[in-house]
Formats: C-alpha cells, structure tokens, sequence
C-alpha cells in the first residue's frame, strides 16, 4: 500500500473516531438532560407530597391537640376518681379494722359459747342416754302387753272356736231330741261365734248343724230306676231332666218343698246312661246302653230315636261345638248332628273305655289298661298314662289351680297337681261314683250312700259328709250359682241340697222364736262370756 492511501485510510479513521466521539458526547449530554428532567418530575412529586404531609400533619396537629384537651379532661377526672377512692380506701380500712374488732369480740363470744355448748351437750347426752333407756323399756313393757294381748286373743279365739262346736254338736243333739227351739239358738250360736272369730264354717260338726236345722236336704222318690244322669234345663236353676235304668227320662221342678214332674219318656227295654241338653236348640239328648239315641224336642212334643250302628254299649254325650255331638261307646265314637239330629259317621277305637269325662273341654276316655285318651275329633286323639293305678271311675279338674282328682274303684281320691305331686284322700269306703272341684274344695259321691266335701288347702285333708244314705249314689250336678245341687241315687231318688251357708244361716234365725234364759246360757255357753241375744222381742207379731 502507498503512502497516500495510508494517508487516506488514516484520516478516514480519523474521521470516523471523531464522528464517534462526537456522537458518544451528544449521547451523554443527552443523558443528563433526560436525568435533570427526570430529577426536576421527582423534586415536583416530592414538593406535593410534601404539601399533601403538611396539610395532613395540620390536620394531625389539629386532632392531637383535640386528643390533649379530652386527654386533659380524663386527667383531671381520673384525679378526682383517685381522690374518691383514697377516701374511700381510708373509709375501707376503718371499716376492716372495726370488722377485726368485731371478729375478736365474736371469737371471744363462740369460745364461750362453746364451753357452754360442751356443758350443755354433756347434759342432753346424759338426758338422751336416760330417754333411750326409758324408751327401751317402753318398748319392751308395749311388746309384752301386745303379746299378752296376742296371746289372751288367741287363747279367746281357740276358747270361743272350741265353745263353738261344742254348741253344734249339742244343736245336732237337741234336734234328734225333737227340741228344735233349743236347737236351732245352739246351731245359730255355733256359727256366730265360729264366723266372728275366724273359725272353719266347714267344719263338719258345725256345717252339719246349719244343714240339719236348716233342713237343707230334701228328697223326692220319681224314678223306678237307678238315677244314672241329671241335666239343670238351660236358664232355669231349679228345673232339672233326670234318666234312668230302666228306660225313663223325667222332667222336674222344684217349687219349695215340692217337686212337679213330667215323664218324658219311659220305655224299660232302655239303659238310659247320659243325658245332655243342647243350649242352643233346647233339644234333650240321651243315650241308652242297647245302642239308642233317644231325643225329645225343646217343646216336648216331637220324640225322635237313632239306632247307632256299630256303636256298643253307649255310656257318655258330649257336645264337641255349636252343632256336633259326640257319643262314647265302649269300642266305639259315633258323631252326630244336632241340627239335623242324624248320624253322621262312626270310628271303632283300639281300646276298650271303661268311663268317660271332660277336660278342657274335650272328652276324656279312660281304658282298661292304665291309659286315658283325649278327644280332640273323631280321628284324633293324645293318649297318655293315667298317673295313678288303680281303676279310675270319675274324674274332676278344676281351671284354677290345675289340679286333676282321680276317683278309684276302692274309694280312694287322688289329687294330683300341675307339677305331679300325688296328695292320696281316704274317706269312702267303696266306688266313686262323681267327682267336682269348686276353687278349693271338692265334692265327691260313692256307692257307700255319702256325698264329702274336701276342703283342698292342707297337708292333711279331712272329709266333711253332706249326704249320708243307704243307697248307691249314682250322680250329682251343681246348679250355676254353686249354691245347690241335685244327686240321684240307685233307688232312683231325686235329693236337692242347698250348701250355701248365708241361706242356712238366714233360714234359721227366721225359725228363732225366742232368746236363751239366763239358766240356759250358763249352762250351754258359760257365765264367763257376755250374754247376747239374737232375737228382738220387742218387734211387733208378724214383723221381721
């Protein structure tokens, strides 16, 4: 390269450099404007924001000497309110130092106090001591009048209990003297003084007293036959259908001492066994041995007789529902209708029946082996054995207690309860005929002429004799109140019983002509107790 373009190249870098210093100069200048203008923006931002901080801190100003004047005011209130309570402090400690002085003066009186106290409660300790002693003895000399008393009570009680039969066993003897007068103020005396000290109106002696002088039996002859079956008419107490042996089947009333009859029907071929009355219709139904069913319509006009084929020697009836009846042969059952009074089927059975009952409502059959079946339908049948041995001929529950009789051949009775336990009663000497259980007592009828009454309620079970004949009793039923029943014996005797004690009682004081003297009191009951009397003799004749 030559010197000129040398030359040349140098002044244009020369060139250049100067043209770059310049610009890099202008840039700078550039920029310090830019940054004085942007200092003055910042100095004008800076001169409002200080005149905006001025005007709030006037305003500050302004609310912070509003704040010291209220500040000055709560001061000067807080001050007098420190005033106050000063005072109050002073008048506070005055009162606490009267209140200490208080304190000191009530210590000073409660432990003078307490020693009184301690005196005094020494001496209501001593006072208690001697009351709880004289209370013990209180108490113990009360105990020992309130057994004397018990024990005079009870003294009395078994005295006038005792004093009570004796004067029914003298009725029963003044009686069969012919001295009824005497005897019946015995017999009412026996019961007063039996009831009014809890004694057993049921005691024979007694009982049989109300009975006799109450004339409680009466006997009516009107079958040729033995009595085998007796039915109450429904709804009427004193009107009964009696069968019989010897083929007869009576209608009876009883009017007082008398007895109206009507031969239904008679015919000595038949062996009348059971007589049942529908409730519903009225009809009377009775089965004779020699395989008859005689019925007689509830109007007594109509007699209609069913011969039951295959069914030997019927013995028992039992309604099974509102229309069905069922008839118990020996070897055989035979159902009937009661509405269209036919037969409608018969089934042989397995086993020879020897008797029949009820329980639960449902016949019960008793067999030849020990075993006793009961009937729920002409195919049906729950067998059992008879928890007693023996040959068992009438049979009694009652719904109550759950307690089952059992009455044997030889005459004994068997109770046997719901859990099994056997309680043995020995009173007849020959077969029983009939059993019935009312609550705790039970009625029982044998061949040995007696109806007992078993008062069911003691280890020990005595018999009380209602009934005491010469003739086989064959049956007895009770009317619905329990308060009379009829027996029919083997001489086909018809006997009504009334054992209902206020009837006896009220039909004896009405026989009560007089009072005891003086001498007969003395003697039969004792000077000892107070003299009563049981009739008012200052009533007018013909008054009650």
């Amino acid at each position: 390269m030559n010197r000129k373009q040398i030359i040349n190249v140098c002044a244009g870098l020369l060139l250049v450099g100067t043209a770059a210093a310049g610009f890099i100069g202008w840039l700078s200048e550039h920029k310090k404007v830019e940054g004085l203008q942007s200092q003055m923006d910042e100095l004008k931002k800076q001169e409002m924001r200080s005149a905006v901080v001025r005007s709030i801190s006037a305003q500050l100003e302004d609310i912070a000497n509003e704040q010291r004047e209220i500040s000055d005011e709560k001061r000067e209130e807080a001050l007098q309110q420190t005033r106050v309570a000063n005072e109050m402090r002073l008048r506070s400690e005055r009162e606490r130092m009267n209140a200490l002085e208080a304190e000191r003066s009530a210590v000073a009186s409660e432990k003078k106090a307490l020693e009184a106290s301690s005196v005094a409660e020494h001496q209501r300790s001593v006072a208690e001591e001697q009351r709880a002693l004289a209370e013990e003895q209180q108490k113990l000399a009360e105990l020992q009048r309130v057994q004397a008393e018990f024990s005079k009570r009870k003294a009395d009680t078994l005295s006038y209990i005792a004093l009570a039969r004796t004067l029914g066993s003298f009725s029963l003897t003044q009686e069969n003297a012919g001295n009824h007068d005497i005897a019946c103020l015995l017999g009412y005396a026996s019961y007063l003084y039996t009831s009014r000290y809890g004694g057993d109106i049921y005691y024979p002696i007694v009982f049989q007293s109300l009975m006799q002088l109450s004339q409680s039996k009466v006997t009516w002859t009107e079958h040729a036959g033995a009595v085998m079956n007796l039915e109450y008419m429904p709804g009427k107490e004193n009107t009964i259908v009696s069968v019989s042996n010897y083929g007869e089947i009576v209608l009876s009333e009883r009017q007082g001492n008398r007895l109206l009859t009507k031969v239904l029907y008679e015919n000595s071929k038949y062996d009348f066994r059971d007589v049942i009355i529908d409730s519903t219709s009225g009809n009377i139904f009775a089965a004779s041995r020699t395989g008859h069913l005689v019925i007689i319509s509830n109007d007594l006009k109509t007699i209609k007789i069913i011969y039951l084929d295959n069914v030997e020697h019927p013995l028992r009836l039992h309604d099974i529902n509102e229309r069905n009846m069922l008839v118990v042969g020996e070897k055989a059952l035979a159902l009937i209708d009661m509405k269209q009074q036919t037969l409608i089927s018969t089934k042989q059975l397995p086993f020879r029946v020897t008797m029949g009952s009820r329980k639960d409502g449902l016949p019960l059959l008793f067999d030849d082996q020990g075993m006793m079946h009961l009937v729920s339908g002409l195919d049906n049948y729950d067998t059992k054995k008879v928890p007693v041995e023996g040959k068992v001929t009438a049979y009694s529950e009652s719904k109550n207690t759950g307690v089952e009789a059992y009455g044997m051949s030889d005459g004994t009775i068997w109770l046997v309860d719901k859990k099994g336990q056997k309680q043995q009663l020995i009173g007849h000497r020959s077969r029983i005929s009939k059993m019935k259980i009312n609550g705790r007592r039970l009625f029982s009828a044998s061949y040995d002429g007696k109806v007992n009454l078993w008062i069911c309620d003691n280890e020990k079970v005595e018999p009380m004799t209602l009934i005491d004949t010469n003739t086989w009793i064959m049956h007895f039923n009770f009317d619905s109140t329990k308060r009379t029943f009829w027996e029919g014996d083997v001489k086909g005797n018809l006997t009504a019983v009334n054992i209902s004690v206020p009837i006896m009682v009220d039909t004896i004081k009405k026989k009560l002509k007089r009072n005891f003297t003086k001498e007969e009191w003395d003697y039969y009951i004792g000077h000892d107790v107070p003299y009563e009397t049981f009739v008012d003799t200052h009533r007018k004749e013909g008054t009650p």
